[in-house]
């Protein structure tokens, strides 16, 4: 699919007097937009609920528009947990989904009235012996050598989230015994899947789980969350997943192996972040150095400590030249930051038109798994967000740190100099 970008040059460099780069800036009406199609594509369900995977883009403005849309909150953290209560989510309109968690967290899940979905067996004890458990619980299903994972995740076995089925019969077998009311049931074995047809076979795979465990354990279960993992379109040669084609092939599995079945109508919950936000985000950077060696280099003034995903996966991210797209790509360039890495770049042997000091380049597709993952190894401060609202204004979200925020926590009292005598 042809990748373009909604803002052009003077856009830019208009911005750019008031909010210097690097920055992420992010697509308000296309990520509605987004948001909207995805709930349409499973309207069909007695009940649906997107829960936006917070750790994509754990920004509340982002999450108020996400709000607005109906879509809740999958947490992972305390932090996150915050996030979602900031901006008024509560109750079911939250998911905590964490692995290996400490008591605390559990505690203002459980204050917020979120939904727990556990990883083990184990936490059913620890839980109940610290704070009690809740009425609503939710399991995390790992598959095991039934299912294949990709690099991101990687193969179930060799996972560490969720539970055998063996394990998740008996989780809910002692959930059960101990008085809860209402079950849910989860897995998420995958990240960034173009291919439809591993999101249809997952949710087969887990309304089978369901017959089987409402018959062995006698229970009846409220909720399916498939997870999320829905990939984007990052090459220009990738499609994007059709989201109304998984809907409806999800709809004829429901309609066979749970209505049919006379199992009770399920809410429908997914997961998904990088597909609700991810294509919408962009990291401008300018130009600063060109450096001729071995190979072209064109030195930015972002780093990998503004965008991990290419230098931590090798992950391919599009890049424009602003005024320059319809030039022809007759260089072949690296494109790098300045972090004390040589993993810190953001194209390697990329064919672009060529670049001069003080152009503008946007690297697309940042909106999710960008900003989130930045950090200050190096002393580098993280960049700022920017969201392009509906109307073609655009307003800072977080603005960009600076050497106070990074000494913050340090004491430089043993350092000052003491009076003389």
């Amino acid at each position: 699919m042809k990748k373009t970008i909604p803002f052009n040059q003077a856009q830019i460099e208009n911005i750019t007097k008031t909010y210097p780069t690097p920055f992420h800036i992010y697509d308000e009406q296309a990520i509605r937009d987004n948001a909207r199609r995805l709930n349409q594509a499973f309207s069909w369900a007695p009940e649906f609920k997107e829960y936006f995977a917070v750790k994509a883009a754990p920004n509340p403005h982002l999450m108020q528009i996400l709000k607005e849309e109906g879509i809740g909150a999958d947490c992972s953290s305390l932090a996150e947990l915050i996030l979602a209560e900031k901006i008024g989510l509560h109750d079911e309109e939250i998911m905590f989904t964490s692995n290996e968690t400490p008591i605390e967290e559990y505690a203002k899940a459980k204050e917020m009235g979120a939904i727990f979905n556990l990883d083990d067996i184990s936490h059913i004890e620890y839980i109940d012996q610290k704070i009690g458990l809740p009425q609503t619980i939710c399991f995390r299903y790992n598959p095991g050598n039934s299912r294949v994972g990709n690099d991101i995740i990687g193969t179930p076995e060799e996972a560490k989230y969720g539970m055998t089925k063996e394990q998740m019969i008996e989780a809910y077998r002692m959930m059960k015994a101990k008085g809860a009311t209402k079950f849910g049931i989860h897995t998420m074995i995958i990240s960034n899947e173009l291919n439809r047809e591993f999101f249809v076979e997952t949710a087969k795979m887990m309304f089978s789980l369901i017959q089987e465990i409402s018959t062995e354990v006698g229970i009846e279960f409220s909720f399916v969350n498939f997870g999320g993992g829905i990939g984007i379109p990052y090459r220009p040669e990738d499609e994007p997943v059709d989201l109304e084609a998984l809907g409806q092939e999800v709809k004829a599995l429901y309609e066979e192996m749970i209505i049919k079945k006379g199992l009770r109508p399920l809410k429908i919950c997914l997961e998904c972040g990088r597909m609700i936000t991810g294509p919408y985000g962009y990291l401008v950077t300018k130009a600063l150095h060109h450096k001729d060696t071995y190979k072209h280099y064109i030195g930015v003034d972002a780093s990998m400590a503004d965008l991990m995903r290419p230098g931590m996966y090798g992950a391919y991210h599009h890049l424009t030249v602003l005024g320059k797209e319809n030039e022809p790509a007759t260089m072949t360039y690296d494109i790098v930051g300045s972090l004390c890495e040589n993993c810190d770049k953001f194209a390697v042997d990329r064919n672009l038109p060529p670049i001069e000091a003080g152009d503008y380049l946007v690297i697309h597709d940042t909106g999710a798994h960008g900003h989130a993952m930045g950090f200050n190894y190096n002393g580098k401060l993280r960049s700022a967000e920017l969201l392009l609202q509906s109307d073609g204004s655009v307003r800072l979200i977080r603005r960009a740190e600076t050497l106070n925020d990074l000494f913050a926590t340090l004491d430089f009292t043993p350092f000052l100099k003491k009076p003389s005598i």
